[in-house]
């Protein structure tokens, strides 16, 4: 009887351990984009909930402070960027067209995270818009309907 019939063999082969290798491989080659997108994705929605809040923000300023309207006034600091109360940046919220009775709310995406790569309507590192009117735009544009739908989703 020789050593290696009393013997059975345990563990796995080169062969067996390099397959299970290639198979984690590509399956982390496909989920791993996916998981950043939708990482992205969150992201963005986060921003375009702090945009709606601001938003509000504003019109609750307006009518409290009707005499003024929206001229020379600044978001509070916890609005001015999202998420809210984190340590890094992916929108940074800012406000524009301030005049007596308009003002446009923009959410510019950072660098952190890759935010300024999101990809929304066939475009790359949009910028997302609320006005007074409670009118969503992308870049600026309140009139493309396609990809405004798109985008705010």
């Amino acid at each position: 009887m020789t050593m290696r019939s009393r013997f059975k063999s345990r563990g796995f082969t080169l062969i067996e351990l390099m397959i299970v290798v290639a198979i984690v491989a590509i399956l982390a080659a496909i989920a791993y984009p996916s998981y950043q997108e939708q990482v992205r994705k969150s992201r963005r929605a986060d921003a375009q909930a702090v945009l709606l809040e601001a938003a509000q923000w504003m019109e609750r300023r307006f009518t409290e402070n009707l005499v003024a309207g929206y001229d020379g006034v600044a978001l509070p600091a916890g609005l001015t960027q999202s998420p809210k109360g984190g340590s890094t940046a992916y929108y940074v919220i800012t406000v524009g067209n301030l005049a007596q009775n308009t003002f446009t709310l923009t959410a510019t995406p950072q660098a952190a995270g890759g935010q300024n790569n999101h990809k929304c309507g066939g475009l790359t590192g949009a910028t997302f818009n609320v006005n007074q009117r409670g009118q969503k735009g992308v870049d600026g544009a309140f009139d493309t309907p396609a990809i405004i739908q798109d985008c705010w989703r």
